[in-house]
């Protein structure tokens, strides 16, 4: 937009500039001509006074001498006589200007040639003829001076009113571009961006309305949380009833059976409560420092391995890697694959943690030094629901990456993450 204002006010100005910058070019042309025509018009009035006074002065030659060589018209007399004095004038006899004059007409010619007026005296012998020329540079005389100075102008003229409309254009881009920052922020998940009021008074409109917008969504997303959040937890009461019920059932194929399909729907009911737990804008497009999160969440487990007697080994890059994935998101991955560790290994089995950069994408490794995973399923503790690395596996893949586990039945079990990674913010 600043670019078409600024190319809009150049058109503009410089239509208006040309309007009157032409015009004046003709003028100072026109005016330039009429000042040399002038001069030469004096010097004819005032050779014709001194013909009129001493025509009959045999000293008339040499008395106009100072008169005809003191004045830059290029002036000629052509006495009553015949005889010329002056400036050289060929073939005045036949020249039809100089017939004209000698019938006793005044008159100015200008062409390509110059600039000459004719004044004719009427004396006792006759008519005596004066003639003032002026050249065509003397008619031009300041002109190209003139023309560059008012060219200059123009231009300078021009280039403020450009500079005067890429300030404007600036000060009416800068709100929308302010808008349309908040408008990509509210699209990344920044549901507490807002847009500010400022600028032309529709830009203050625009913004209002995506403010408006923003606060909108907000409250439909934390409405549908409520719903859900309350659907989830009526849910739990019949559930647990159900589980109690099915513990109940004297044969063991299907207790066992029954116990599964009720862990799995236990297991939905968790998923949809973690969902509606989760902050609005986890729900948008996000990304987070994969590095910060890794650190922060094998902190967390460190204490519990030390009192297990379990080493720990973290492998982390020194630049902060951005994936496409929400920090909550990546927290309950890495909190998944520890807590298997903890869960299937003995005490003093340590474990390692590691991030590192592959091309686009960040490799997340967990792995432990015990007997790695079990040819067939083992039993899953009590009060879990054993399918951890599956919502695990569900997570990375909905963020483009992928999971994947070391072959069953190999020492040492590695769980291994990749997912891919977001530019760096710019600063």
């Amino acid at each position: 937009m600043r670019r078409q204002i600024s190319l809009l006010v150049a058109v503009i100005s410089t239509a208006i500039v040309a309007s009157f910058v032409i015009p004046l070019l003709l003028l100072v042309n026109t005016l330039a001509g009429d000042r040399a025509m002038a001069v030469a018009s004096q010097q004819a009035d005032a050779v014709a006074m001194l013909v009129s006074s001493l025509h009959d002065d045999p000293r008339l030659a040499d008395l106009l001498q100072p008169s005809l060589t003191g004045s830059p018209a290029a002036t000629s007399v052509v006495l009553a006589d015949g005889r010329l004095v002056g400036e050289s004038w060929p073939g005045f006899a036949s020249d039809p200007a100089y017939q004209r004059a000698r019938e006793g007409q005044a008159f100015s010619v200008r062409d390509a040639e110059g600039g000459r007026v004719y004044v004719p005296v009427v004396v006792d012998g006759g008519v005596a003829v004066i003639r003032a020329s002026m050249t065509p540079a003397q008619l031009t005389q300041g002109v190209p001076l003139a023309w560059i100075s008012i060219i200059a102008l123009g231009f300078g003229l021009s280039g403020v009113a450009v500079l005067v409309g890429a300030r404007v254009g600036r000060g009416v881009s800068r709100p929308l571009l302010a808008v349309a920052d908040t408008a990509h922020r509210l699209r990344a998940g920044e549901l507490a961006a807002r847009a500010p009021l400022a600028g032309p008074p529709e830009t203050v409109e625009l913004g209002s309305a995506l403010n408006g917008l923003a606060e909108r969504i907000g409250q439909l997303l934390a409405a549908e949380r409520d719903s859900v959040r309350g659907l989830a937890h009526r849910l739990r009461t019949p559930v647990t009833a159900l589980r109690l019920e099915a513990e109940q059932v004297t044969d063991p194929a299907t207790r066992t059976e029954l116990g599964a399909l009720v862990g799995q729907l236990q297991v939905a009911i968790d998923q949809v409560v973690a969902e509606a737990r989760r902050p609005l804008r986890e729900d948008l497009p996000a990304g987070c420092d994969a590095v910060a999160v890794v650190a922060a969440r094998t902190d967390y487990w460190r204490p519990l391995a030390e009192d297990q007697g379990r080493a720990v080994e973290l492998h982390l890059p020194r630049p902060p890697l951005r994936v496409a994935l929400s920090a909550l998101d990546l927290a309950d991955i890495v909190d998944i694959c520890i807590d298997n560790i903890f869960a299937h290994t003995e005490d003093g089995v340590g474990f390692g943690v590691g991030l590192e950069e592959s091309g686009r994408r960040a490799v997340l490794l967990v792995s432990d030094e015990g007997d790695g995973f079990p040819a067939t399923p083992a039993e899953r503790r009590p009060g879990t629901s054993g399918l951890g690395l599956q919502l695990a596996r569900r997570s990375v893949e909905r963020a483009q990456g992928s999971l994947t586990t070391s072959a069953p039945g190999r020492p040492g079990a590695e769980v291994r993450v990749e997912l891919p990674m977001l530019d760096a913010p710019a600063s």
